[in-house]
């Protein structure tokens, strides 16, 4: 689940489980390398106060508790102004003490406590820290103890923040750098208006339109290595493999890169498809928020579609058995979709039936809700 912070948007990291296996490493870790010695423990205030906590109830030998504050953070970005905000209360002549650090990425904060206790005649200075960027270390400082390594991207939760916002957050979450999008996956049966309605949707969020069938045809016609490859199966009679169609969407989602979002029209089909899909906008730093449903009685259908079929000089169209068939396939298709997507609180079936008006009306109230 996405959550919104001031104006930036974060997805899922870490889960909570992860970080308590990690958090529990790390006790045994320092508890086996100081022995029965007490420890000071000292925790960077604001951000490390969720770790310290969990790591202090999870030490199993007597052990002391303190905190200094500093700030380096503005917004996202790690500054070189540290200030000290609370300092050293109390004596640490010939003691052992244990930097409990939430994050270090820059080591700017690194450096300030490593000046804090030059002149503190401690036993030994040792550091340990929950999550760690190397691609941002640019200090000399040993780390001792380093919980998990995490790529040089902005995070938030189990104590970090944003302005503030997102230390009370169970989990991590890291920063999209792609914001808010709308991806919609839009179904319809044959003769639900479909088509149409994407239409709609497409002008009234300013959202890219991917039909799948479009997106093969355009391959195929101007000879492009995926429409070549695509045509080779074919002309076999063989499927396409899912991984050519994946990589044509791919090659549509990069030529709108800045797009508001996508309706994904005829794709995906199967659950694996679905997977696929999920990975490909994951790979985007996005995620398919919808699937989208319309909904229309059968007979309304066969109804509609002999009536098409009386202008379009469609033959599928003409033959109420064959309209009955393509209805039933897709139905077969989509239950499985459906439950996919119902499993992660995605699928919206949407009332088919009434004005053209009236449907967009009921498909844009659910996607104002995304």
């Amino acid at each position: 689940m996405v959550v919104k912070l001031h104006d930036l948007y974060f997805k899922p990291f870490i889960n909570a489980d992860e970080i308590d296996v990690v958090v529990q490493r790390m006790v045994n870790e320092i508890s086996a390398d100081i022995g029965d010695e007490i420890p000071v423990f000292v925790g960077i205030m604001n951000g490390s106060f969720m770790f310290v906590s969990d790591f202090v109830k999870k030490y199993p030998k007597p052990c002391e508790v303190t905190f200094i504050k500093l700030a380096s953070y503005e917004g996202v970005k790690s500054t070189e102004d540290i200030q000290r905000l609370i300092g050293l209360t109390q004596d640490l002549t010939g003691r052992t003490v244990v930097i409990l650090e939430d994050i270090i990425d820059s080591g700017n904060t690194l450096e300030e406590v490593h000046r804090i206790f030059k002149n503190e005649n401690v036993k030994q200075l040792l550091i340990a820290t929950l999550f760690y960027k190397p691609e941002a270390y640019d200090k000399d400082f040993k780390l001792h103890y380093v919980g998990k390594e995490i790529p040089n991207k902005f995070i938030v939760g189990y104590g970090l923040d944003y302005d503030g916002l997102g230390r009370d957050l169970p989990n991590v979450y890291q920063l999209k750098t792609t914001q808010h999008m709308t991806n919609i996956v839009l179904f319809g049966p044959p003769g639900a208006g479909k088509g149409t309605q994407a239409n709609f949707l497409k002008e009234k969020y300013d959202l890219v339109h991917i039909s799948t069938g479009d997106v093969f045809r355009y391959n195929i016609k101007n000879e492009t290595a995926l429409g070549m490859l695509a045509k080779s199966y074919m002309d076999k009679g063989e499927l396409v493999p899912d991984q050519v169609t994946i990589d044509m969407l791919n090659k549509e989602v990069e030529k709108n890169a800045g797009a508001n979002g996508f309706i994904f029209d005829g794709f995906p089909r199967t659950n694996a498809q679905a997977k696929a899909l999920d990975e490909l906008m994951d790979s985007k730093d996005s995620q398919i928020n919808a699937m989208v449903a319309l909904e229309v009685d059968d007979e309304v259908l066969v109804e509609r579609l002999l009536k098409r079929g009386e202008t379009s000089g469609r033959a599928d169209d003409a033959d109420e058995s064959i309209i009955r068939n393509r209805i039933k396939e897709y139905y077969d298709k989509t239950a499985i979709l459906k439950d996919y997507y119902s499993a992660q609180d995605k699928y919206y079936g949407v009332d088919g039936v009434g004005s053209i008006e009236d449907i967009t009306e009921r498909l844009s109230a659910v996607i104002d809700k995304l």
